[in-house]
């Protein structure tokens, strides 16, 4: 088999891969959109749920899950951010060092239910926080701290050592070189680390349901981080698998139409401004 004969092959079975892939997710978005966009509506996005009877909303749900977004963003970016610049930048090459490496790619993979038992024997009952916002927040930034460090390790790694070098031979310090040029210079992919880290935050169901809980507060929006807080996520697999109300099957239709748009625009919205950013940092190439 000659070589053109192999890359003909190869770049055919690639093709085929993409449009593979691109097609099933096609099919998941049309499926999920087509069911459920029929039944979102201003009460059913705003509105509270019911129990019992038909035609309650997902807003204390939705509202839950920007709260519980936004504390875990609180304390695992900057964890996240400072450990990473730390094992790019200051932490000397030895068995410690790989030692920190490997265990925090092993807790990158760690299943997100292992950290939810975690969470719930942590923050639950050995904190004596019971089920709050506070304590889904923190397991989630568990779960993803080890994902914002290594993006952040990586990410310093990427600036050419040129402008490293050129910062420190201008008479800065190492922290005004990491402030003023490291991190401008890896902010593109430090924004893109950051947006898979809070889709996966907002998707999660695992680890709220052990440490968030299944319920709402009966006021709303409750900015208490102590209350229980059930997010869209979870009231979409509560719904699906527990609940009494006879519109269970609509609910859950629009409820995961509703998480999917969420995502959707929650990335646009940071991803577009990082490739405008990107591209005045490249000189617009």
């Amino acid at each position: 088999m000659t070589s053109k004969t192999t890359d003909r092959i190869a770049t055919i079975y690639f093709w085929a891969s993409g449009i593979i892939i691109i097609g099933i997710l096609a099919w998941f978005l049309v499926r999920i959109l087509g069911d459920g966009i029929p039944h979102l509506s201003w009460h059913f996005i705003f509105g509270k749920p019911e129990e019992i009877k038909a035609g309650g909303g997902v807003g204390p749900q939705l509202f839950n899950s920007f709260y519980v977004l936004f504390l875990s963003l609180v304390i695992s970016i900057p964890i996240g951010l400072f450990s990473g610049i730390y094992l790019a930048i200051y932490a000397q090459k030895n068995w410690f060092t790989d030692l920190v490496r490997i265990s925090v790619e092993a807790l990158s993979s760690v299943p997100s239910i292992v950290f939810g038992l975690f969470g719930f024997l942590l923050f639950a009952n050995l904190l004596g926080l019971k089920f709050s916002i506070i304590g889904g927040a923190a397991t989630v930034a568990l779960l993803n701290l080890p994902v914002m460090v290594r993006v952040t390790e990586e990410a310093i790694r990427t600036v050419p050592d040129s402008y490293w070098e050129a910062s420190l031979a201008l008479g800065s310090t190492k922290w005004q070189a990491i402030r003023k040029v490291l991190i401008p210079a890896a902010l593109p992919n430090l924004i893109t680390g950051i947006t898979l880290i809070a889709g996966r935050a907002l998707g999660e169901s695992a680890i709220l349901i052990y440490t968030a809980g299944l319920s709402v507060s009966r006021f709303f929006p409750d900015f208490n981080p102590l209350k229980m807080g059930e997010t869209l996520s979870v009231h979409l697999w509560y719904i699906g698998a527990e609940s009494l109300v006879p519109d269970a099957k609509e609910i859950a239709k629009g409820s995961a139409a509703l998480l999917l748009i969420v995502v959707l625009i929650f990335n646009l919205l940071v991803s577009i401004p990082s490739r405008i950013l990107q591209k005045r940092l490249s000189g617009g190439k």
